[in-house]
């Protein structure tokens, strides 16, 4: 979060002044603070701005000494840049042409007229990337022939296979992706498509993405369904704007939010954004009345504003987890003034960062990795909890200083900060629902607003999709293209549609036509 800077009066006559004086004879007190203060501005003016919160870039780390609670292998495992160019295989979106070879299998080689050639398991590859605008068109030119004595008009056929539509479910697909996956606005859109000479009036867009969702609908209500069975919940909101937002005469609410959750269930996230006068807690509260009664207590993870909890839970035991990022977040904001206290903070929640970071490079499953932060962040968070209670009651802290108060944030959530010492799959941080909000602030920028609450609501349906597909590794605009394509078929059986196993579904139409 950026922080405002407070505004400086610095009289630039009186500065000159100044510096005459000092050329003739000592400055005064009150001369030297005013040249302080103009110093102390352009220094913060040319300080180059810090683009990462990372301990090595806040404060010189302190060097604490390695013990039981640091893995053997633990530490920072440099890595290595993505250079060099994606192989044929990433290209997975690429249309693929085999190529047979002249000669076969079991023919004699044309070289040396002895052996015999052999098909190799990796053939050759060539990419060949080409460019075309966002959406194509094609006009299809029939001629017409008329009888100069009835004057009966015959008309070309139409080519098989070009539908009975202007606009197919890929145009559809497409213009929803780059309006709510990749934040491109209408307006942006029709000016390059006008541009490349196929017109796509942004009105025209917003019609096309609108009629699409009718048959998305079914699979987005079947994705909140199994989110709302998830293990782990993570949610939060960031601010939106509606134009026309009907209020009643009673709200005193006047703010609009987009609140982002994601599910983890199965070993699937599942992301949902929700645009509206309600909180993400008041969200969470609507997606839980879904959760089926036999199952096991979620773990809620947010930061700690009280809006991000739901007040009520329809008889749902949340097991609370806090943002770690949040609450080292309040040290990074004071690490200039405190750097030896912040210096340590940050260092011990490093290591068990560090210690999560081994987990995962491990493939500890929840279990083990529960039981491995017992063994090693346990004593680091003991150890640090510790530290923080002394700094204020040991009086070696002003309460009401900033440190003071990021102490007090730590302490004053400490249960919820440490659940990962508790409970088997419990998170560290947001981080994944921060990220998943992205999407949302990318439109805000760009697009600046929702006109309408069903346009909110369409571009929540659009964003949720394309980023649940985006955080399980599917293409988001086949699978757009593909929902539309069997509408009927999504509509009937919802779960069989889903971004991780609509792929089998089609398959399997496919099997009994082939046979």
């Amino acid at each position: 979060m950026k922080r405002s800077r407070q505004p400086v009066e610095i009289n630039m006559g009186e500065l000159r002044q100044v510096l005459d004086r000092a050329r003739r004879e000592p400055i005064g007190e009150a001369d030297y603070l005013k040249l302080k203060v103009a110093l102390d501005v352009l220094d913060e003016r040319l300080r180059p701005s810090r683009t990462t919160e990372k301990t090595r870039t806040v404060v010189e780390q302190p060097k604490l000494t390695e013990s039981a609670s640091t893995p053997q292998n633990h530490g920072e495992h440099p890595t290595s840049k993505g250079h060099g160019r994606n192989s044929a295989t990433a290209y997975t979106g690429a249309r693929k042409v085999v190529i047979k070879a002249t000669l076969a299998a079991g023919d004699t080689c044309p070289g040396c007229n002895c052996g015999k050639v052999y098909t190799q398991r990796q053939p050759k590859t060539l990419v060949r990337v080409v460019g075309q605008a966002p959406i194509e068109a094609t006009v299809y030119e029939m001629e017409r022939l008329r009888c100069n004595a009835c004057g009966q008009v015959f008309t070309a056929e139409e080519p098989e296979g070009i539908g009975p539509e202007k606009y197919d479910a890929t145009a559809k697909a497409m213009i929803a992706q780059l309006k709510y996956g990749s934040g491109v606005p209408f307006t942006r859109l029709e000016r390059l498509q006008r541009q490349l000479g196929i017109p796509l009036p942004a009105p025209t867009q917003w019609e096309l993405v609108e009629d699409a969702a009718a048959p998305l609908k079914p699979a987005f209500d079947q994705l909140i369904w199994q989110a709302a069975q998830g293990e782990v919940l993570h949610n939060d909101d960031t601010g939106m704007r509606i134009l026309r937002m009907a209020r009643e005469p009673s709200d005193k609410r006047t703010g609009i939010f987009t609140s982002g959750i994601v599910s983890l269930w199965q070993n699937r996230q599942i992301a949902l954004f929700f645009t509206g006068r309600q909180h993400a807690g008041e969200n969470l509260a609507d997606l839980l009345k879904q959760r089926a009664e036999q199952m096991d207590s979620p773990i809620q993870m947010c930061d700690a504003l009280s809006r991000n909890t739901p007040k009520s839970t329809n008889g749902v035991k949340i097991l609370l987890a806090n943002c770690m990022a949040h609450g080292r977040r309040q040290f990074v904001d004071v690490a200039a003034n405190f750097p030896q206290e912040c210096g340590y903070v940050l260092e011990s929640l490093g290591m068990v960062y560090g210690n999560d970071a081994l987990a995962r490079e491990q493939g500890l499953d929840a279990e083990e990795r529960l039981r491995f932060h017992q063994q090693y962040s346990g004593p680091l968070m003991d150890q640090l909890h510790a530290w923080l209670k002394d700094q204020l009651s040991g009086a070696k802290t002003e309460p009401n200083s900033g440190l003071g108060k990021a102490i007090s944030y730590l302490l004053n959530h400490w249960q919820a900060l440490t659940l990962f010492l508790r409970e088997k799959g419990a998170p560290l941080d947001n981080n994944l629902c921060e990220r998943a909000l992205k999407k949302a602030i990318l439109n805000r920028k760009n697009a600046l607003f929702y006109k309408t609450p069903h346009g909110a609501m369409v571009g929540d349906l659009y964003m949720s999709l394309i980023y649940t597909c985006e955080l399980n590794g599917v293409n988001s605009f086949r699978y757009l293209t593909e929902l539309q394509r069997h509408a009927e078929d999504v509509k009937r059986t919802p779960e069989d549609w889903m971004p991780w196993n609509y792929g089998e579904t089609l398959a399997a139409m496919q099997r009994p036509a082939a046979a």
